[in-house]
């Protein structure tokens, strides 16, 4: 179950990748019809389906190279600038040795007992408990922690955290996840684009003046019975083809196998050899991951993503609690359960500090007994109670 090693997985990841950066390219192309559609329909109102389909046609061939430039553009910004777009969302920051020695001595341990190129370090002041991976070639490879991890898990633990995310790089995980990034992000961007036009351009047709809108309706209720409902369709045709694309690159996705973190985990024991310190890194940070200002995108680099999706069918990772299990099963960990933080039992443990203050306690004297009420003088000893208790005790002494 070694993750090093697995050159099938590696190759696969490599190949999955070129098939995404091709599929940007057709998912840009959809969008460009798509939008020549909604064009069409503006320019030319009261026409057949059939002369908009062919419009459409004619305007994505003419609009092919400036796309094909575009997704070109678009993908050598990403390549080159991700990690500060990332960088910009999160809030991470490039430590050095003598800023963070504890997190850098236990990497650089790591890269040097496999031989494996020291990626950048970067943290970011979050108390979530959560790591990611990014780049897309050695000059570009890091490291992400927050420092709510820090906080949180000891080092073999925080060891366990960093040998899963080099695992990720030598696997070739990180390449494949940026790309879908990269994919999501810009049909995300062009389909909320083409949303906003529409939305616009329907609103200030429907807001025109009262008289145009009667000198012309002798004139569209001609066109309409010409074939001026296919003004409609071809807009529902454009409508259908935007959420298509964006439903394409949400299943981009699941080009991201979940077995990619079940490797991973086992890649870190591999390198660690405490498969425990595993096991226990990953109940600590489960369901304490949420990063609240970063994007979806970003939470599938991450150790742990909560957001789970639609009922699971676009989450990216399994639940912790089969990675634990595989972990048990394969590796010979022990699973401690769901483990509490001192953060967690902070606010408990304060609460009852309070109860005492409901009962005062009675003042005591230095011959006086708790059961004295206040304000009362010790009488003296009891010659009973000293019969029954024991014998009594003075000032000068121990009596019988």
């Amino acid at each position: 179950m070694a993750a090093y090693g697995l050159y099938t997985h590696i190759a696969s990841n490599k190949t999955r990748s070129m098939l995404l950066l091709g599929g940007l390219f057709l998912l840009i192309y959809v969008l460009v019809f798509a939008g020549a559609l909604v064009a069409e329909v503006f320019l030319h109102g009261g026409r057949s389906v059939n002369f908009y389909l062919t419009s459409a046609k004619r305007d994505l061939i003419a609009a092919f190279p400036w796309a094909t430039i575009a997704a070109a553009v678009w993908i050598v910004i990403a390549y080159f600038f991700h990690q500060n777009m990332i960088d910009a969302v999160t809030g991470g920051e490039s430590v050095t040795r003598q800023q963070e020695p504890r997190l850098y001595n236990l990497l650089e341990n790591l890269c040097i007992s496999r031989g494996i190129p020291m990626p950048k370090l970067k943290v970011m002041d979050s108390p979530a408990l959560n790591a990611f991976a990014s780049g897309l070639n050695r000059q570009q490879y890091s490291i992400t922690v927050t420092t709510g991890l820090l906080q949180a898990l000891d080092d073999p633990e925080i060891e366990a955290v960093l040998g899963h995310e080099l695992t990720h790089i030598r696997n070739g995980d990180v390449q494949l996840m940026v790309v879908a990034v990269i994919i999501a992000g810009v049909v995300g961007f062009f389909g909320e684009l083409f949303f906003r036009m529409f939305t616009n351009f329907s609103w200030n047709s429907s807001g025109g003046g009262g008289s145009s809108s009667r000198s012309s309706s002798s004139s569209s209720s001609d066109r309409d019975s010409k074939g001026g409902g296919g003004a409609i369709i071809a807009i529902i045709i454009a409508v259908a083809l935007i959420l298509l694309a964006w439903l394409l690159s949400q299943v981009v996705k699941l080009a991201l196998s979940r077995s990619r973190e079940l490797l991973a985990d086992a890649g870190s024991v591999e390198l660690t050899k405490n498969p425990d310190a595993m096991i226990s890194a990953l109940r600590k940070i489960e369901n304490r991951g949420e990063l609240p200002g970063a994007t979806s995108a970003v939470m599938e680099l991450c150790v742990d993503n909560p957001r789970e999706g639609f009922a699971d069918l676009f989450a990216t990772h399994p639940s912790v609690d089969s990675r634990v299990k595989a972990l048990v099963q394969f590796a010979g960990g022990h699973d401690p359960g769901q483990l509490a933080l001192p953060s967690d039992t902070a606010d408990d443990s304060a609460e009852p500090e309070e109860a005492p203050t409901e009962q005062p306690q009675v003042p005591r004297g230095p011959w006086s007994d708790s059961s004295e009420p206040a304000g009362i003088p010790d009488a003296g000893p009891d010659p009973a109670q000293g019969t029954a208790q024991g014998p009594s005790k003075g000032p000068w002494g121990r009596h019988a």
